[in-house]
């Protein structure tokens, strides 16, 4: 986690029915941006907070940096395209008598048992 002075510092609920909270970093004590930060909660109280897992840095504006998203959301993974729909766009499985096949079809030429009648 890094942080400068101006960012935002937002800290989800822990629990359910506990408020998210949020605050501007005053004063980062770590080295290179790291923990702990001096934080100004919305609500008036002035903290020195080790961020958990819960919590997110959000850009402030001092740095003209307002306009992005917040640093998980960027670094975040892009949603991956499911299996059943590459395998319907793609011409192989069209062509596949499988492919066709009801779900009972394609566990019996699997060899499995599920579905079929001893």
């Amino acid at each position: 986690m890094h942080a400068t002075i101006g960012d935002r510092l937002h800290v989800h609920g822990n629990a359910v029915g506990h408020p998210d909270r949020t605050g501007e970093v005053v004063e980062v004590h770590g080295t290179a941006g790291a923990p702990p930060y001096l934080v100004r909660f919305d609500d008036g109280h002035t903290r020195l907070c080790f961020p958990g897992p819960d919590a997110v840095i959000e850009p402030g504006k001092v740095r003209g940096r307002a306009d992005r998203a917040p640093r998980s959301a960027r670094t975040a993974a892009k949603p991956r395209e499911a299996p059943a729909a590459k395998a319907a766009a793609s011409p192989k499985a069209a062509a596949s008598p499988k492919a066709a096949a009801s779900p009972k079809a394609r566990a019996s030429s699997r060899g499995g048992t599920k579905g079929r009648k001893k």
